[in-house]
């Protein structure tokens, strides 16, 4: 009777588990830290799926509070890549929006310095500003081949000393010891007036090494360089010895100084070595490889980052940094970490966003500046299914009135990679181009999205370029009356 009583307790038990979790999709919308917590529901899979309204969230998009004329497509199709020939993701790359065409930071600023390059050689410099969707690289490392291959250049451009994606970046390959290393991200011992460009820095031992090799198995133009340089700050005198290509070493010290200062080697370099003998205060950031001529592309990823770091760089390192890599080009592209499901309104964000453009055109005036919108990020609805999250939406309009405001250039991520649950179809794609958290590219994605931003901004070039020569044109036949 006892055995009888325990097997019906050991049944029960599951069946009011069971009837608890189905009556629990009755409870009221919860809250946890002020996000709307997913309503439970055990049948998800078999009901009906709901019909979506009219105003889907692209039409939200086209009508959202202002007016701000949306890009036209470019006409074609995108170019296929090595990774995605077996599935090619045909969609219409989506123009640069040029909010700047007559300031100092609109786009003409870029295009007349590829023209440069193109006429004289001079090199010119990109710094790709991100969070974790191009973290180790992702979508730069071809976003910079691409520019390599069609203008020059050679090398992985910008380093930190000792970055935690070291072992999963597969553009350079690095190795490191003795290095105290510092975000902004996290730490509270972090001092913000040490902080660089990168939002590190680093503090070495004696002894302390760093390699960098070039490589070959991802991406062109990578394996060697014309120039290595490591960059640091030293109050004190430091003694730095530097090895390249397995050669001799060479011994350097340096004077205590203001500013930054850099130990380099020129020539066909293929792996280089710097070896800290003696540095009691001396700060380091980074490390170059780069070519004389062509272009570089500086990855700046940090994970979490919203962007507003760049308001802790102190002004002075700012303007080092700018004289040290003068940039032509900086691209912002920020927006995952702020954007949430219910989060629709973004001003604030906005605000403090334009004051780090204000700081980095007063840094370096001569840069284009160029605003990539958040990409697409999906949530599952309390009916299952795979939706855009609605703040996505509102960021995107909040970053291109930021883009118009500030009179900078804006391209629509979002729109280019194909609008709402596009970052589905990366994942769904054979071979996969995004991870399954619905939010991040894989490095198949990031070779997808920089071939699209590469033909925005060729096509930006070539209506700049016959924009000039009609100009020219106009001149010379004026000149001749």
């Amino acid at each position: 009777m006892g055995n009888a009583n325990r097997f019906v307790h050991a049944a029960l038990l599951p069946l009011g588990v069971l009837a608890l979790l189905l009556l629990m999709h009755l409870l009221p919308d919860l809250y946890w830290d002020g996000r709307r917590l997913r309503r439970v529901d055990l049948l998800a899979d078999v009901h009906p799926k709901p019909v979506r309204k009219a105003d889907t969230l692209s039409d939200a998009f086209d009508a959202a509070a202002d007016s701000l004329a949306l890009p036209d497509s470019i006409g074609g199709s995108v170019k296929e890549s090595m990774f995605i020939r077996s599935n090619p993701i045909r969609v219409d790359t989506t123009a640069i929006v040029d909010y700047g065409d007559t300031t100092a930071h609109g786009m003409s600023a870029f295009y007349w310095a590829i023209r440069k390059l193109e006429r004289e050689g001079s090199p010119v410099r990109i710094a790709y500003f991100g969070d974790s969707f191009v973290e180790a690289d992702i979508l730069t490392a071809d976003l910079r081949s691409l520019f390599q291959s069609q203008f020059g250049g050679c090398g992985i451009g910008f380093v930190p000393i000792a970055p935690a994606t070291s072992g999963f970046r597969p553009t350079v390959k690095q190795s490191f010891s003795g290095w105290e290393s510092y975000s902004v991200m996290k730490g509270d011992d972090f001092d913000s007036q040490l902080q660089g460009l990168s939002g590190h820095y680093f503090l070495p031992e004696d002894g302390a090494t760093v390699l960098l090799e070039g490589v070959k198995r991802y991406a062109r133009h990578l394996d060697t360089c014309s120039v290595a340089s490591i960059l640091f700050a030293a109050p004190e005198p430091v003694r730095l010895s530097m090895q390249v290509n397995d050669g001799d070493t060479v011994v350097r010290t340096f004077a205590a100084a203001e500013g930054l200062q850099q130990m380099s080697a020129q020539g066909r370099i293929g792996k280089i070595s710097w070896t800290v003998e003696q540095a009691d205060t001396a700060v380091f950031y980074g490390i170059v490889m780069d070519d004389t001529t062509g272009v570089a592309v500086d990855n700046f990823s940090l994970r979490s980052n919203s962007g507003l770091m760049l308001r802790t760089v102190p002004e002075a390192t700012l303007e080092r940094f700018a004289a040290w890599r003068p940039y032509d080009l900086i691209i912002l592209q920020y927006g995952l970490n702020v954007a949430s499901e219910d989060r629709t309104e973004y001003g604030g964000y906005v605000a403090e966003m334009r004051q780090v453009i204000d700081r980095l055109k007063t840094s370096f005036p001569q840069a284009a500046i160029l605003i990539v919108s958040v990409s697409d990020r999906v949530y599952r609805t309390e009916e299952g299914e795979l939706e855009t999250m609605p703040g996505i939406i509102s960021l995107v309009k909040s970053q291109q009135r930021m883009a118009k405001a500030e009179s900078v250039a804006f391209w629509n991520l979002f729109r280019s990679m194909g609008g709402e649950r596009s970052i589905t179809t990366l994942v769904d794609s054979d071979p996969p181009m995004a991870n399954t958290d619905y939010t991040h590219i894989n490095f198949r994605g990031g070779r997808h999205i920089a071939t699209l931003l590469f033909d925005a901004i060729m096509q930006g070039k070539k209506e700049y370029d016959e924009a000039y020569e009609a100009t020219q044109q106009t001149e010379d036949d004026s000149d001749e009356q």
